[in-house]
């Protein structure tokens, strides 16, 4: 995964960005109070994604995402009620992941020295792996394919495909066989 790092000096606000966000908030407040899983729901969260959400996937409600412009969610996936994505730094979800409750996606940061400066650097998160509930993945970070993230969890370099990590920070506790996924 390519893992640039780029700064955002947030006192130096643009105009189109305030814009933008208060646009999501209004998107984000709207979803957060209506009924889950009608077409209203359905619609709204497409809106939210700017269509980048894939078939048969979902985002349970209540969800606070920064920068929801900057996620992408494959097809099949499933997001339960909770998730926290801070994405200014780029959220990319594979096929049929799914992510419990409650989990935090950081894709951005603060600088130690000054806080007005956001570090950013993507997240991945690969087909068919499974986020544990309260789980939380740090920027820059890969999960592989068809890891596992225990609950509680906090991951603090990458996953690797296969592996099941658990703790903070996590560690590998083992790995499954890929046999089993048909591979």
């Amino acid at each position: 995964m390519e893992c640039t790092e780029f700064r955002v000096d947030m006192r130096e606000p643009h105009p189109e960005n305030i814009e933008k966000g208060r646009r999501y908030a209004e998107l984000e407040f709207r979803l957060n109070h209506t009924m889950p899983m009608s077409e209203e729901y359905m619609q709204l969260l497409h809106e939210m994604f700017e269509g980048k959400i894939g078939e048969g996937s979902y985002v349970g409600a209540p969800m606070h995402i920064v920068c929801p412009d900057m996620v992408t969610i494959g097809d099949r996936c499933y997001i339960n009620g909770g998730i926290l994505m801070m994405a200014r730094g780029g959220v990319t979800i594979e096929d049929d992941v799914q992510i419990a409750a409650n989990v935090q996606l950081l894709a951005n940061n603060h600088d130690l020295y000054d806080r007005q400066i956001l570090t950013c650097k993507p997240v991945l998160i690969k087909e068919d792996a499974w986020i544990g509930a309260g789980a939380t993945v740090l920027p820059g970070l890969c999960v592989g394919r068809h890891a596992v993230v225990g609950a509680a969890s906090v991951v603090t370099k990458d996953v690797p495909d296969y592996a099941v990590v658990a703790g903070n920070p996590a560690r590998i506790i083992k790995y499954l066989d890929p046999e089993g996924f048909g591979e």
